[in-house]
């Protein structure tokens, strides 16, 4: 091979970014990474948006998939600042008439609260548990034949249909609403096939390893994998955004963490006629419109669990988070949106001042929405938590373009890399034998836009490396 400045270059230092870098180090390359921004973490960053002493997690906040990432839990992160701390309730799915359905650690506890249907919800969840160890790398990785397949055509049984079809397990509000707040978290509408996928891994991740809030914010997960990543040899270069090739120093091989809009910006000239024109039709989903707000007190929330809940799903019955979701989907904003809520200073003291609390929201929005919606989710909470107006001391919101323009990859405010539907589940960002290989020989893509999708697991940006690793270095992990 010709003599060149690094083994290997990642462009872009989110969670998946991060994860290429290290799976390449670790076998003993020299690995740069690039960041455009003057601080890494692509989705894992926090900062003090509102009031001094409030910290804020900018994009990402309760990491499920973080700590059950199959990568990440080979890396010694702990030894490297990462401290989580766990909710009491990893969700809470309160109700117009002041109940609650909750998702606990326990399954028998989160199913004994749901009356009638705590037979069908372990039914549901119940095998998923129990087959999860041996699915895992095949759930968050390319498509491929499992390992363990009659496992996995259990979970793809279910997880292949809409979440409105596999609501009809349930009967009671409580089951069917804390269901459609968890397969709205596929940013789609409840009829699309394959939307119960994410709802099933949330339950299940809630129930291996929790919902945890990283302490002192979601930066400290990029903080301590870029911390590992230095230890082992590697380097990292902020401040130094790319827009072409001619802008890299040589290697081996380049990895990028980005969508493949940016992709065909960089790099389209170096590709195929064919894989062009599949990366021109590559589809972005809804959008988000986010509110953080520095609170004087808790949120008083009517019914009490969902004060004791890390995560709160504010949408009321499945009916509503439906229709809530085709409206946006249709390119109308909800007059009542589906509302995901973190209050992480409830369990992270270091968040905000003594006595004070944060909390950090989005609705979803059609894509590269500008409209304001701080109102409409405040009247959302309010709804759930009357007085929680009374105890706002700040705000700092984020329409889908400058989402966009704190981190490129949200595309239109797409905080998934592209919509995860039938169609993208499996052949993202294109259809080929390795999802990873771009056209162009030493060219690879390790963003969410490849499988397994968005979420903070750095599952893409290890299989990603693998790819790379096999192909350009002959090294197989």
């Amino acid at each position: 091979m010709n003599r060149t400045d690094f083994d290997a270059v990642v462009v872009g230092s989110g969670p998946n970014g991060l994860a290429a870098a290290i799976a390449m180090q670790q076998e003993g390359l020299s690995v740069l990474i690039i960041e455009g921004k003057a601080e890494i973490g692509g989705g894992l960053r926090s900062a003090e948006l509102t009031l001094p002493g409030f910290v804020h997690d900018i994009c990402s906040a309760i990491h499920p998939l973080a700590i059950g990432s199959p990568f990440f839990n080979t890396l010694p992160l702990q030894d490297h600042g990462l401290l989580y701390a766990y909710p009491g309730l990893a969700a809470a799915h309160p109700f117009d008439d002041g109940t609650a359905a909750v998702l606990s650690a326990s399954l028998r506890e989160t199913a004994g609260l749901l009356g009638q249907d705590e037979q069908a919800y372990i039914k549901v969840i119940g095998p998923l548990l129990k087959d999860w160890p041996d699915i895992a790398p095949d759930v968050l990785g390319p498509l491929r034949f499992p390992k363990h397949p009659l496992a996995m055509a259990r979970f793809g049984l279910n997880a292949l249909t809409s979440a409105s079809f596999l609501a009809k397990r349930f009967k009671t509000k409580a089951a069917r609403g804390l269901w459609a707040g968890m397969a709205a978290h596929s940013i789609q509408p409840l009829s699309n096939l394959s939307t119960s996928a994410i709802g099933l891994v949330l339950m299940t991740a809630a129930h291996l390893k929790g919902w945890p809030v990283p302490v002192g914010g979601s930066a400290t997960i990029a903080d301590a994998l870029a911390s590992y990543f230095i230890a082992i040899g590697g380097r990292i270069e902020t401040g130094r955004f790319i827009s072409s090739l001619n802008e890299l120093p040589s290697a081996k091989a380049v990895l990028f963490d980005v969508t493949p809009k940016q992709l065909l910006q960089i790099a389209g000239h170096k590709f195929s006629a064919l894989y062009k024109w599949q990366l021109e039709r590559y589809r972005y989903g809804m959008g988000v419109f986010k509110v953080d707000w520095a609170l004087d007190e808790a949120i008083p929330f009517t019914a009490v669990q969902a004060r004791q809940a890390g995560t709160v799903h504010i949408g009321n019955t499945i009916e509503e988070i439906a229709l809530s979701e085709k409206q946006c989907w249709q390119g109308k904003h909800a007059e009542k949106p589906f509302v995901l809520l973190a209050q992480q200073s409830l369990f992270d003291s270091s968040r905000a001042p003594e006595g004070k609390q944060t909390a950090w929201a989005y609705c979803h929005v059609p894509n590269g929405s500008v409209k304001d919606m701080t109102a409409v989710i405040e009247q959302q909470v309010e709804r759930f938590a009357p007085g929680f107006r009374d105890r706002i001391l700040a705000r700092h919101t984020m329409n889908t373009s400058q989402m966009e323009a704190y981190n490129p990859n949200y595309i239109g405010g797409d905080i998934n890399g592209g919509v995860i539907d039938l169609g993208q589940i499996f052949t993202r960002p294109a259809l080929r034998s390795s999802p990873y290989r771009t056209s162009a020989k030493g060219l690879y893509l390790c963003s969410s836009s490849t499988p397994p999708g968005g979420g903070v697991h750095g599952m893409c940006g290890y299989h990603a490396a693998r790819r790379a690793l096999k192909d350009i270095f002959s090294i197989e992990i």
